[in-house]
């Protein structure tokens, strides 16, 4: 009796859920169908490859939808649906600038959702996290060992590997197991020992992305563990010292590196340097101007022609072809997922959970700031990715990762385990 009544309990809460997932799918699917026909009537090559990647890309997004509601009984899916909108917005943008690399991009989202699934079955006992998160903490500082040793210089810094002909930016896979060993040390610990063991970690990440000349990847390291740091001990004194201690770091290295300030010396001078190292600023904000409010159309822009504009240029790209509103969205996307993971975080089961949801969070809203005020010269550009919408496999893989550790923070990812609680109160 008590199966039966569960079942009854569960078709009364679809039927009165708030968010009609159905409804937005159709109209993220509807606005993938547009974009995507519009990119296949005006590239000339690989045609036949491109559309099957579109075709693919629609099949497997339905395919998760319909097995993760009547299978896996998720009531709660607007994380996926933001995640898929945007990575469509990246997969067209890719495809229609370099349409022999739509493969790579969906192969890449493959992999991001097959970790999605992975992390939400690891993330479902705290019991596994945390005997995994000394582990997950080893690999990722000789992850970042072997990149010292293996990679070469790319635009000025260490931050690419080659495996078997595959380019590997091991600074994203680290991203994700910094947020895991951090929810892990900073739950299990008492306040000081956990702040202590996380902070060497975090120093050891940050070192290495330092010595790597990535820095706007240790700034995002950085910033994300002031967060937790400030979610577990809630002492504003202690990460006022912390921050404090990174800013005298910060000059010090620029005090006896100083080729590290001349990276930035274009800073809020880029119309000095418009075409040198101002060079790609000053087009972003020429041509994101010009698409005004609809855009220009999809194909129809100029920045594209630019170095790195399906990389670190790609919102640029969006204002000029897809238009501002469409460029809001993608950022108000971002403050609502920041929004939702502290709500969720509130009523989360554990702190493991509250901490790697807003940490996930802050981490995707640090980087989205740091690429779209990059290129706008608002802040001085550091040449990170755009979550989601960048080409680039290892970014892709992190950003649905990222989104595993705020699902995971809602009870109503694992329905039997909700069952069990109610059931218990």
């Amino acid at each position: 009796m008590s199966r039966l009544a569960n079942k009854e309990e569960q078709k009364t809460r679809k039927k009165s859920e708030p968010f009609h997932w159905l409804y937005m799918l159709l109209l993220v699917t509807a606005i993938q169908i547009i974009s995507g026909g519009t990119v296949l009537t005006q590239i000339q090559e690989a045609q036949l490859e491109v559309l099957a990647v579109f075709g693919s890309f629609l099949v497997v997004e339905w395919l998760y939808f319909v097995l993760a509601r009547n299978l896996a009984g998720q009531r709660s899916t607007e994380l996926e649906i933001i995640a898929f909108l945007l990575s469509g917005f990246g997969l067209v943008t890719v495809a229609s600038v370099y349409p022999n690399y739509a493969l790579k991009q969906f192969i890449a989202i493959l992999i991001g959702l097959g970790a999605f699934v992975i992390l939400l079955a690891l993330m479902r006992n705290t019991e596994v996290v945390n005997a995994l998160h000394i582990p997950v903490a080893v690999g990722c500082v000789g992850l970042l060992a072997l990149n010292l040793m293996l990679a070469k210089v790319h635009n000025g810094a260490l931050n690419w590997i080659n495996v078997g002909g595959i380019s590997i930016q091991p600074s994203e896979i680290v991203k994700i197991g910094f947020i895991f060993v951090g929810a892990a040390t900073l739950e299990k610990l008492q306040s000081a020992r956990s702040l202590t063991s996380y902070l060497v970690f975090s120093l050891g990440c940050v070192g290495a992305l330092f010595l790597m000349r990535d820095f706007g990847t240790a700034l995002i390291f950085f910033c994300t563990f002031m967060v937790m740091a400030f979610m577990r001990s809630g002492d504003i004194k202690t990460i006022g010292l912390i921050g404090a201690g990174a800013v005298l770091g910060a000059g010090l290295i620029v005090y006896f590196k100083p080729y590290v300030a001349k990276r930035f010396k274009a800073y809020r001078h880029v119309w000095e340097y418009m075409n040198d190292s101002g060079f790609q600023q000053t087009r972003v904000l020429i041509y994101s101007a010009s698409g005004g409010l609809f855009g220009l159309g999809i194909g129809n822009g100029r920045l594209r022609k630019v170095y790195a504009s399906t990389t670190d240029l790609i919102f640029g790209v969006i204002c000029e072809e897809w238009g501002m509103i469409v460029a809001f969205c993608v950022v108000l996307s971002f403050a609502f997922v920041a929004v939702y993971a502290l709500r969720l975080a509130r009523h989360a089961r554990s702190t493991v959970y509250a901490i790697a949801a807003v940490a996930s969070a802050a981490l995707l809203l640090v980087q989205l700031s740091l690429n779209v005020f990059g290129v706008t010269d608002l802040l001085p550009l550091t040449g990170v990715t755009l979550p989601f919408i960048s080409r680039g496999g290892t970014s892709m893989i992190c950003s649905w990762a990222l989104f595993a550790f705020i699902k995971s923070a809602d009870i109503k990812t694992y329905p039997k385990l909700e069952i069990q609680m109610e059931e218990k109160s």
